[in-house]
C-alpha cells in the first residue's frame, strides 16, 4: 500500500515537472522572439550615436576652422558641454554593447544547435551568462543586488565546447548562487555582503570554470542528494529540482568533464566544472 502511494506522489510530480518544462521551452521560444525584434531597434540606437559622435568631432573641427579655441577660458561653457556630449554617446553606445550581448546570450541559449562541439572563448562565455543570470535575478526580485568578483584566466586557449549545453550549466550554477545569497540577506545576517565570485583557470589539460557564493551553504544532508532528480530545498513552485541533475549531465556526459562541490551551512557553496581542453 506504501508503495503504490509512493508511486502516485511521483507520477503526479512528474506530471508536475513535465508541464513546468513545456511552460519553460515556450517561454524560451517567446524570450528568443522577443530577443530577435529588440534587437533591431537597438541596432539604430547603436549606429545613431556613433554617427552622432562624428557629428561632434565636425562640430569641433568647424569650430577650430573658425578660429574657436575651446581650450580658452572664454570659450569653457562650450568646451564642458561637447566634452558632456561625448560622455552622454560613450555611454548609450557602451550600454547597448551590453544589451546586445545579452540578446545574444538569450539567442544562443534557445537556438543553439544540440550536441555541435564549437570553437568557444571560455571566459567570455562565463561572463556572458553570469550577467544574463544576474539580471533575469533582478527582473524576477526586486530587492536583489550582489556584488560580484570575476577573475578570468587570460591563458585560456580557444576550446571546443558544446556552447548551449555549458551556458545551461552556467546558469543553473549561478542561479543557484544568487538564490543562496538572497536567501541568507532576507534572513537578517548581521552586516552580511552577498557575494558571489566567478573563475576560470588553466590547470594542464582542462580548464576549469569555479563559481563561489557566500550563501546559505548546505548540510551534508543536502550534499548526499544534491544531483538526485527532483530534489530540491526550494518552496513549491520556485524550483524544479532538475537543475543540478541536468547540469551534471552536461558536463560529465556531454563535455567528459567532472563536478566537484564544496559547501559549509550559512558560509559558503563552491561548484566548479573540471572539463578536459578539447582544441
Amino acid at each position: 500500500m506504501r508503495d503504490t502511494i509512493d508511486l502516485e506522489q511521483q507520477i503526479k510530480q512528474l506530471k508536475s515537472q513535465i508541464q513546468e518544462s513545456e511552460k519553460l521551452s515556450s517561454l524560451g521560444t517567446l524570450s528568443a522572439g522577443i530577443a530577435h525584434e529588440i534587437q533591431n531597434p537597438l541596432n539604430f540606437v547603436i549606429n545613431f550615436s556613433q554617427m552622432a559622435n562624428d557629428m561632434v568631432d565636425d562640430l569641433t573641427d568647424i569650430l577650430d576652422e573658425k578660429g574657436i579655441d575651446l581650450t580658452d577660458k572664454e570659450n569653457e561653457e562650450l568646451a564642458e558641454v561637447i566634452s558632456t556630449l561625448r560622455s552622454y554617446l560613450a555611454k548609450i553606445a557602451e550600454h547597448g554593447h551590453r544589451a546586445t550581448d545579452i540578446i545574444q546570450g538569450i539567442l544562443l541559449y534557445s537556438r543553439g544547435k544540440a550536441d555541435e562541439f564549437l570553437p568557444t572563448d571560455i571566459s567570455k562565455l562565463v561572463k556572458k551568462y553570469v550577467w544574463l543570470s544576474f539580471h533575469a535575478m533582478r527582473a524576477n526580485l526586486s530587492d536583489f543586488n550582489v556584488t560580484i568578483h570575476e577573475e578570468y584566466d587570460p591563458d585560456i586557449p580557444i576550446v571546443k565546447v558544446i556552447p548551449q549545453d555549458l551556458s545551461r550549466a552556467i546558469i543553473n550554477i549561478m542561479n543557484n548562487a544568487c538564490y543562496a545569497v538572497w536567501k541568507r540577506q532576507k534572513a537578517g545576517t548581521p552586516n552580511y555582503i552577498p557575494t558571489i565570485t566567478v573563475k576560470t583557470e588553466l590547470k594542464e589539460n582542462d580548464f576549469v570554470i569555479s563559481v563561489e557564493d557566500n550563501g546559505i551553504g548546505m548540510s551534508p544532508e543536502v550534499k548526499q542528494h544534491l544531483f538526485t532528480a527532483f530534489f530540491t530545498t526550494k518552496p513549491a513552485g520556485e524550483g524544479t529540482g532538475l537543475g543540478l541533475s541536468i547540469t551534471r549531465e552536461l558536463i560529465e556526459v556531454k563535455h567528459h568533464g567532472k563536478i566537484t562541490v564544496d559547501s559549509e551551512e550559512n558560509k559558503f557553496t563552491r561548484f566548479s566544472f573540471i572539463i578536459p581542453i578539447k582544441k
